[in-house]
Order: structure tokens, then C-alpha cells, then sequence
């Protein structure tokens, strides 16, 4: 691996994973696709038929082998919320890359989106409180946090390999 993006849905996770992988010429995988195609069914599905704590344990099982393959990793929004998976993504090697966006931007990106189980479970207060009851977590487990609202997906990756070249990245913020 050689980025793991985190950060909550609608941050912009998989389209800068896929463009940063692009541009460092390297596969890019999506831990919640990767859950997908290893259980058959969809994550709402997963979530209804067998619940959370069935689905993070999907998860954690997904998160170990993903960091083992080369690449980009985008998680999904509470991966890093566990503490099981944040102790596993901040004892990787593997730079952990958090996307932000303020409230505004994340409720415009995800208001229609049905297939996250938790815009369809959670009014949108209920919604901006967990993103907010997460952002610490994703903080704290990131080496790099960006405020993605005012740029276009090309600006955020320029941003990440920027900070990836620099010899002292550790502990950085954009």
C-alpha cells in the first residue's frame, strides 16, 4: 500500500483514491468493494440481514489483507472508527490520509446516495452528529488531514503526492 485515505462518506475517499492511484501508476482498491465481492451481497444488505457488528468484523478481516496488497486503500467512513482498525491503520507503515469536509459539502454529496446504510437510517441531524462524534477518531488516525471543500479532485491528489515526497511526513497537516 501506498496511501490509505480515511475520512467520513461523502469526503471524496474513492475518487481521490482512484486518481491517486492513477497517478502513481498502482492499483486502487475500495475496502467496502472488496467486502462486497467477498460476502455476495451489498453493504445495506450486510447491514440488514446480519447487522453492524457482522459487518465490522468483515471489515477488520478486509482491512488486514488489503494492507498487505499494493496501492491506494480507500476505507469506508467508520473504518477507522473501531478501535481494532485504527490501531491496525496507525501501526501500518502506510501513510493514513484523511479527507475532511465541512457539513454543508458532505450532506450535498450524500443526500440521494441510497446505497450508504446510514443516510438511509439517519435524519440529517442525526447524520452531522456522528460525522462530527468521528472526526476526532479520523485525526487521530491520520498522518495527513485535508479540507477537501474548495478543491477539485486533481488539487487534493496534487496536494497528497506533494506531502508523500516530502522525506518528514509524519504528523503533517494540509
Amino acid at each position: 500500500m501506498e496511501a490509505i485515505l480515511i475520512g467520513f462518506m461523502g469526503s471524496g475517499k474513492t475518487t481521490v483514491g482512484r486518481l491517486l492511484a492513477d497517478q502513481l501508476t498502482t492499483q486502487h482498491a475500495d475496502l467496502d468493494d472488496i467486502i462486497v465481492e467477498r460476502a455476495g451481497q451489498a453493504i445495506t444488505a450486510i447491514f440488514e440481514q446480519h447487522g453492524e457488528g457482522y459487518f465490522r468484523q468483515l471489515e477488520q478481516q478486509t482491512l488486514r489483507g488489503a494492507l498487505a496488497q499494493p496501492g491506494v486503500l480507500s476505507t469506508g467512513g467508520g473504518t477507522p472508527t473501531i478501535p481494532a482498525n485504527a490501531a491496525i491503520l496507525t501501526a501500518s507503515p502506510v501513510p493514513v490520509i484523511c479527507l475532511a469536509a465541512d457539513d454543508t459539502t458532505i450532506l450535498d454529496r450524500v443526500a440521494h446516495d441510497t446505497s450508504r446504510p446510514l443516510v438511509n437510517d439517519l435524519d440529517t441531524a442525526a447524520l452531522l452528529a456522528l460525522k462530527h462524534q468521528r472526526a476526532p477518531l479520523y485525526e487521530a488516525a491520520a498522518d495527513l488531514v485535508i479540507q477537501t471543500d474548495q478543491l477539485a479532485p486533481t488539487e487534493i491528489v496534487a496536494t497528497i503526492q506533494d506531502w508523500l515526497s516530502q522525506p518528514a511526513r509524519r504528523s503533517a497537516q494540509a
